[in-house]
């Protein structure tokens, strides 16, 4: 089996690497994030019109008519409009926003679909725990490795994991997906997902460290990898075939929660392979890492 040699793009990979992470965390920190009304509470309406119409025109009616922080957006098609506003919920506020589109468009027929009001409180909730949940998950996974493997191991694991995330969100950021609950719970998959394929090929790295003598580290990692690279080449492929189908027919409701994992299973690959493996070189493995240094045998005879 031909060897490749994964290693020798290591230092621009690493480059290309830091370049996401940074313009991910400068967008995060800059537009932020187009939070859904899980996270920031408020009340959506969903109203499908006969004909296309402009989201703009219905905008500057509903902020005519004094209804605050109005975000007006097509739901799959330009006849299917979400409206989001921070305004409070009330039984009769969905027949008082359809009434009013009703009036400026008599020549254009509009129905209400679905009307949902999420409290600010538990926008809230839900915001801090599931940040919450997103460290407690990396520090898990931190434990796991270094209690498998070895320490080393376990820091070039969290980072990899970390790197993939902060890309997911700062892609959403840059772009102003929107981010629910739906997305948050991908990004938990993605880590397992990631942890994987890290796992796969560390362990390969030490079972080779264990077998191969006389190589070099950098030479067992790219054996490793390409020892492993079919089964994660397959794994991810027929991963992102079932994404592939949720995205085309899987209906708007999970369209960001396809998006986040296909962004996470093409990150999640790379990473494994790049982030993680390099990680384990610029740490300086060694075999002693793995293998403790044989005692010498004390010669008792008289």
């Amino acid at each position: 089996m031909k060897i490749i040699d994964f290693m020798k793009y290591r230092l621009v990979s690493l480059v290309l690497s830091l370049v996401l992470v940074v313009a991910s965390i400068a967008s995060i920190a800059t537009q932020g994030l187009n939070l859904g009304l899980d996270f920031t509470g408020g009340t959506l309406l969903e109203v499908e019109y006969q004909q296309p119409v402009a989201v703009g025109d219905i905008q500057s009616v509903l902020v005519a008519e004094g209804f605050r922080d109005v975000a007006v957006q097509y739901f799959g098609s330009e006849t299917d409009i979400i409206v989001r506003m921070s305004e409070a919920f009330r039984d009769n506020l969905g027949n008082e926003v359809l009434a009013l589109l009703q009036a400026t468009s008599a020549d254009n027929p509009v129905i209400l679909k679905r009307s949902e009001f999420v409290g600010a409180s538990i926008g809230e909730e839900l915001r801090d725990q599931g940040g919450l949940a997103l460290l407690l998950a990396l520090a898990v996974v931190m434990l796991y490795v270094a209690a498998r493997f070895q320490f080393k191991f376990s820091v070039a694991s969290v980072l990899a994991l970390f790197h993939d995330v902060v890309i997911i969100v700062g892609l959403f950021s840059i772009f102003q997906w929107e981010f629910d609950l739906t997305v948050l719970a991908a990004l938990l998959a993605v880590i397992g997902y990631s942890l994987n394929d890290t796992i796969v090929v560390a362990d390969r790295i030490r079972e080779n460290i264990r077998i191969i003598r006389r190589a070099e580290i950098m030479e067992i990692i790219n054996e490793s990898i390409t020892q492993t690279f079919g089964r994660t080449i397959m794994t991810s492929m027929t991963t992102a075939a079932v994404l592939l189908a949720l995205l085309l027919v899987g209906g708007d409701l999970i369209h960001n929660f396809a998006i986040a994992l296909m962004i996470g299973v093409l990150v999640g690959t790379y990473s494994s392979i790049y982030i993680a493996s390099n990680m384990l070189v610029v740490m300086n493995l060694t075999r002693e890492d793995l293998i403790p240094p044989e005692l010498e045998e004390v010669d008792d005879r008289p």
